[in-house]
């Protein structure tokens, strides 16, 4: 975060001191970000920037998050983005609120201003050595506003002073987490509070014929049936009496239904439904017209494949929630919402209520990376709320619920063709990729809304059209730019519409597919040019921390190199694969051990190491976290996911139809982290994402010479590929 001639953009949508940093009467501080907690663990970075640069201990700290009424307003928490511009803006808010507080002691005790700088400060206490005196931040400020514009850049503490920053330090919010103090917003239970359930139709384009409300109103507790169109929820003073009604309800509901389409037939359908195709040009789409095939002539190897993944589901282990209240004509709605602002606009916009009328507080709830239900489940819970004024409302979907309606990550298909010369040199390379749209949240659009039940009322809002992201390393052609020197590259976006269901952001985006097709195509390469596969990617490597992070990686797994099982029937391998997390956030490898059952074709991951360069590091234990997260889910998204259904609706409804990696089937993993110090810190919750499904691919191909370019990597798939 170096210092530039402009403030960090936040700031400057954001000028206001005061909106960033409080100092509390009682001995702590309050740190506001316009961001929010998902569990990638924003707080324990933002407190540690801030304790830094204010000389004062971690556990002074408080932070709070996004609040669409009050500022900072810093819109979503997206796309690994909130160190990188959040950061900047608390750390020059901090240190210009340390400077203002220094020239106050200074006058307070009796030093001219220019003699500010002699001042030390150890934990808020702030002394003039020379004369013997002190004070403290609480004394000089004790909860006063500091009424002050940020209008320039405050002078940074050098990185070479730091004391906090870069060292191991307890998360802020661990010990509410291990003794169960923390509240999310499932547990929310406000004087009053009463719960409610929605009828979901069958499948997700059903619509809502006729239903008998009057048994449902007439069972004990209930408060409120509400029916709207196709949107039909209940009201009730406890839990189980809701669950109750919403049974009557749905027994007695006549739904008209939509056939979904073959599931068999899920990338045939995809690869027919491009509604635009766009070759990029320095890693960003152009509309213009597709160029040809790169075939060089005189190439000694040409390899083509085809990588596949099927619609995913962010699964959150808490289905979605909101707490909603409407009192004297405003709303104001407690969620885990990414991006509380925009949803309060949304919101407005389906209620026909003034914004400022709107407010959404973020509260902590079960984390999805990505667009869950928990939007969706905001406007459920107002929807209702109006029904019962001054009462507050809990709504809760269920399991059934999160897994039918939430907005799925999309099917995606990438089509490789690769050449190399006589020597195994990379000549050409194509990549088409083709998917569903990545961006699907609710932004306030006029008579078209994303959520889902504005779709369902009466006078139902639009379903937003799919429209192409033109901006560098959007949706669907995240990384789907290789950073390998190539002498000619040809990549194209294909957009895709009619998706038999609503797509939005999971984790890493595009990025899933892309690197999985790149990596594993690099490892087809090397094998087909006789290389060893690292060594085959360095040779094409001129950036030189992306070849410091696939060395590092290289040199521990290599340590960690598992023995052979002993067992022809159990064969091991070992693979590995890169990327750059949208090509200018984190560098990360990753290098996966596995075992292969030739008996039952199961694949057990036995060790990974991940290896991963982000700048500057603020927390490392965070940082290691996200990246050990991001392995973990993307192997689970790898072995084991993806969303069923029939033609009558999503059949993925439970754990069982919808299974996740267990805990036994998680690997050891390490983390080597390589500092650099004079750069700015770099997102990295999603840098992992791409390349474990390339790395453990990889390893399987190594182990039994089977290539798998289909996620997920089930018993029946490798059975086949065995046997084909």
């Amino acid at each position: 975060m170096s210092a530039g001639d402009q403030l960090p953009p936040s700031l400057q949508a954001n000028p206001k001191l005061d909106a960033w940093i409080r100092i509390d009467a009682g001995g702590t501080i309050t740190v506001r970000t316009g961001k929010v907690e998902l569990g990638q663990g924003i707080k324990t970075a933002v407190a540690l920037i801030a304790a830094e640069e204010l000389d004062v201990e971690l556990a002074r700290i408080r932070v709070e998050t996004a609040d669409s009424a009050r500022p900072p307003i810093e819109f979503m928490t997206v796309g690994s983005m909130s160190i990188e511009s959040s950061g900047p803006a608390v750390r020059h808010a901090a240190a210009l609120a340390r400077r203002l507080l220094l020239a106050r002691a200074a006058e307070r005790l009796g030093l001219p201003p220019d003699r500010a700088g002699e001042l030390e400060v150890h934990d808020g206490h702030v002394h003039a050595r020379a004369a013997g005196t002190s004070t403290s931040y609480w004394e000089l400020q004790a909860g006063k506003p500091f009424d002050h514009d940020i209008t320039a850049l405050a002078e940074l503490k050098p990185r070479n002073a730091y004391r906090l920053i870069g060292k191991p330090a307890q998360r802020v919010d661990l010990p509410a987490l291990a003794f169960g103090s923390q509240r999310f917003v499932q547990d929310l239970a406000p004087e009053g509070v009463a719960h409610a359930r929605v009828v979901r139709p069958p499948s997700p384009h059903a619509r809502l014929r006729e239903v008998e409300i009057e048994r449902a109103r007439a069972l004990p507790g209930v408060l409120a049936v509400v029916r709207d169109g196709s949107f039909l929820g209940v009201v009730a003073r406890r839990e189980e009496q809701a669950e109750r009604a919403v049974d009557v309800l749905r027994a007695h509901a006549d739904f008209e239904l939509t056939a979904l389409p073959d599931q068999a037939a899920l990338h045939e359908r995809l690869l027919n439904d491009v509604i635009g195709s766009f070759p990029l040009v320095d890693g960003v789409p152009v509309a213009a017209p597709v160029p040809p095939l790169l075939a060089p002539e005189g190439a000694a190897h040409t390899l083509r494949a085809s990588y596949r993944r099927p619609f995913l589901m962010h699964a959150s282990i808490g289905p979605s929630a909101a707490l909603a209240c409407f009192r004297d004509g405003a709303l104001e709605i407690w969620s885990a919402s990414q991006g509380v602002s925009l949803l309060a606009a949304s919101i407005a916009q389906v209620l026909a209520l003034p914004p400022e009328r709107v407010r959404v507080v973020h509260v902590e709830g079960p984390g999805c990376y990505g667009h869950n239900g928990t939007d969706d489940a905001a406007l459920d819970a107002a929807l209702l709320a109006r029904a019962l004024p001054g009462t507050p409302v809990l709504l809760k979907w269920t399991r059934q619920d999160e897994h039918a309606l939430e907005p799925y990550g999309p099917a995606t298909q990438v089509d490789v063709q690769a050449s190399l010369d006589a020597h195994g040199r990379l000549l050409a390379y194509n990549h088409d990729v083709y998917s569903y749209p990545h961006i699907g949240r609710a932004f306030p659009m006029g008579k078209v809304s994303a959520l889902i039940a504005a779709q369902q009322l009466e006078k139902p809002f639009g379903i937003p059209r799919p429209r192409p992201m033109l901006a560098p390393q959007a949706g669907v052609h995240r990384n789907a730019d290789p950073l390998y020197a190539i002498p000619a590259q040809r990549v194209v976006k294909h957009l895709c519409g009619n998706s038999p269901f609503r797509t939005s952001s999971l984790r890493s985006l595009g990025a899933f597919a892309n690197v999985f097709a790149i990596e594993s195509m690099m490892d087809e390469l090397a094998a087909a040019a006789g290389h060893d596969p690292i060594a085959f990617r360095l040779a094409h490597l001129s950036d030189e921390r992306a070849r410091a992070v696939i060395e590092a990686g290289a040199a521990r797994a290599a340590q960690r190199a598992p023995e052979p099982s002993g067992d022809p029937q159990r064969p091991r391998g070992r693979g590995m694969a890169f990327s750059r997390y949208e090509n200018h956030k984190c560098y990360a490898a990753v290098f996966v051990a596995l075992e292969v059952d030739l008996a039952s074709h199961a694949i057990r991951l036995l060790h990974a190491v991940i290896a991963a360069d982000a700048g500057l590091i603020i927390d490392p234990d965070g940082l290691a976290n996200q990246l050990e997260g991001g392995f973990v889910q993307a192997a689970s998204f790898t072995l084991a996911e993806e969303v069923r259904w029939n033609a009558q609706g999503v059949s993925s409804l439970d754990w069982d139809g919808y299974p996740i990696l267990s805990f036994e089937q998680v690997p050891e993993v390490e983390v080597v982290l390589l500092d650099r110090p004079d750069r700015n810190p770099r997102g990295a919750g999603e840098a992992t994402t791409g390349p474990a499904p390339a790395a453990i691919a990889n390893a399987v191909f190594d182990a039994c010479g089977v290539r798998l370019r289909t996620t997920p990597f089930t018993p029946a798939r490798l059975r086949a590929a065995l046997f084909q």
